[in-house]
């Protein structure tokens, strides 16, 4: 489908503010627009396909908001043979979604964005995202850098086009705070922000980027 369509197709429970209204945070070079959109609780009981399908459009939802207050020209939203996303007339985007939220960016350099619930973890799971070298940059609960490590490097390999097959090549080289980190991978360091809201965490490929996060 035309992804010019989409928008046509944006229902009221989206919520979605006045594109006219958010114009003007365009006029900013470099900058770049992250929206993220709650589930409808009445869309929360869904499962299977039917909760897949309907995630999948309400995160393309947010992509067209997203497009919109960027004045970004995207047109059709396809994906190459290891399904990573193709650039829409040369415009970059990224979808994720989960059960409460999803989220979409559009970009002029590559980009990615991650979302997840913060909730327990198996050690595992731990061992399996960072080294203990990496786990020593910061003093944080580990439960929370846990959630920062994996978001930022999904949204470092989704901007590579690579997909988590590449985990354990990215690796975390610097945590400045709590809302920033470093990702080395492919040779190159990527520079992540955060956004904790509602006990979830947001990782975006910032780079040289300003971030202006958009909750609708």
């Amino acid at each position: 489908m035309p992804f010019s369509l989409l928008r046509q197709q944006l229902s009221v429970e989206n919520r979605l503010p006045d594109v006219s209204a958010v114009n003007h945070y365009a006029n900013r070079k470099n900058t770049i627009y992250p929206v993220i959109l709650p589930v409808p609780d009445n869309r929360k009981n869904l499962s299977g396909r039917g909760k897949v399908a309907f995630l999948s459009r309400h995160a393309r939802s947010a992509l067209a908001l997203s497009a919109s207050i960027s004045q970004a020209s995207i047109t059709e939203l396809e994906k190459d043979e290891s399904g990573a996303p193709v650039p829409s007339n040369g415009y970059y985007w990224s979808l994720t979604h989960k059960s409460d939220f999803v989220a979409a960016v559009t970009s002029r350099s590559m980009i990615g964005i991650d979302v997840e619930k913060i909730r327990p973890c198996s050690a595992s799971l731990f061992r399996k995202t960072a080294k203990e070298e990496e786990w020593r940059l910061s003093d944080t609960d580990r439960r929370f850098l846990f959630f920062r490590f994996w978001t930022s490097k999904e949204a470092v390999l989704k901007a590579a086009g690579t997909g988590l097959r590449d985990l354990a090549c990215c690796r975390v080289v610097n945590v400045p705070d709590q809302y920033h980190l470093v990702v080395h991978y492919n040779d190159t360091d990527w520079l992540i922000e955060h956004r904790w809201f509602d006990g979830h965490i947001a990782s975006i490929v910032a780079n040289d980027c300003h971030i202006e996060w958009v909750f609708a």
